[in-house]
């Protein structure tokens, strides 16, 4: 079976898949450590998640800010159920991958330039949506995580003094940011492998499209971490 596997994957899928792997881990680099000068807007966000806990001190009731983490909350749970059913789609996939041959050949062998179609062994396509499920359940315990870093934003906020003057209250509401800034990382390193996740299946019409792929994910991801409309009004005073 292996030996099937590694004649069938050529040079140039190597390449794409090693081009992927660099290219995931190196955005999210880039934007968890910007380069001085040119901060993204992950690293713009975490100055006002601070600056809420400052002013969530002062706010009697707290209803509105423990409404906005339940909200962010949801967002995370919400997106854990979707891939969940999303990884069962791939594995199930995968388990019928006998019937992307004939497809991928009906599309001209899956449009690799200068070669012909060629039918592939069924672990062939299994290796490629396990690249796909392997990304989608990274995303899953990306998000699970931070849901549980919400849930413990929520627990630590409801301990701050409700007495202004109690030298606790600044401690305990910047601890309280620092969790929340680390559920919203955990959440965009969430959102990165679903990105490109995407741009993984589409491995299966041959690398060359997932080098295409990989570059149009990649520039989308920085364009909107560093030359977004968003991050022009974050950077307003």
């Amino acid at each position: 079976m292996l030996p099937d596997l590694l004649t069938a994957f050529t040079f140039l899928d190597g390449l794409a898949l090693g081009l992927l792997a660099l290219t995931w881990v190196s955005v999210g680099w880039i934007i968890e450590h910007p380069p001085k000068g040119r901060a993204s807007v992950s690293v713009l966000m975490q100055r006002y998640r601070r600056d809420w806990m400052v002013e969530m001190t002062t706010r009697q009731p707290r209803i509105f800010d423990a409404a906005i983490l339940s909200s962010l909350r949801q967002g995370t749970t919400f997106l854990t159920s979707a891939l969940m059913i999303a990884v069962g789609g791939v594995l199930a996939l995968a388990g019928n991958a006998d019937r992307l041959d004939g497809i991928v050949m009906g599309l001209g062998g899956g449009f690799n330039i200068g070669e012909t179609a060629v039918s592939h062994p069924v672990i062939f396509w299994q290796a490629k949506l396990g690249v796909v499920a392997l990304l989608l359940t990274h995303a899953v315990f990306k998000f699970i995580w931070s849901n549980r870093l919400f849930g413990y934003c929520s627990v630590v906020m409801a301990s701050v003094p409700n007495d202004i003057s109690d030298a606790r209250v600044l401690k305990r509401a910047a601890q309280d940011a620092e969790i929340n800034i680390r559920a919203a990382l955990n959440f965009n390193r969430g959102l990165r492998s679903v990105y490109f996740a995407f741009a993984a299946l589409t491995w299966i019409l041959g690398p060359i499209v997932l080098i295409l792929a990989v570059a149009i994910t990649a520039r989308s991801v920085l364009s909107r971490e560093f030359a977004s409309t968003s991050r022009g009004v974050l950077l307003e005073e």
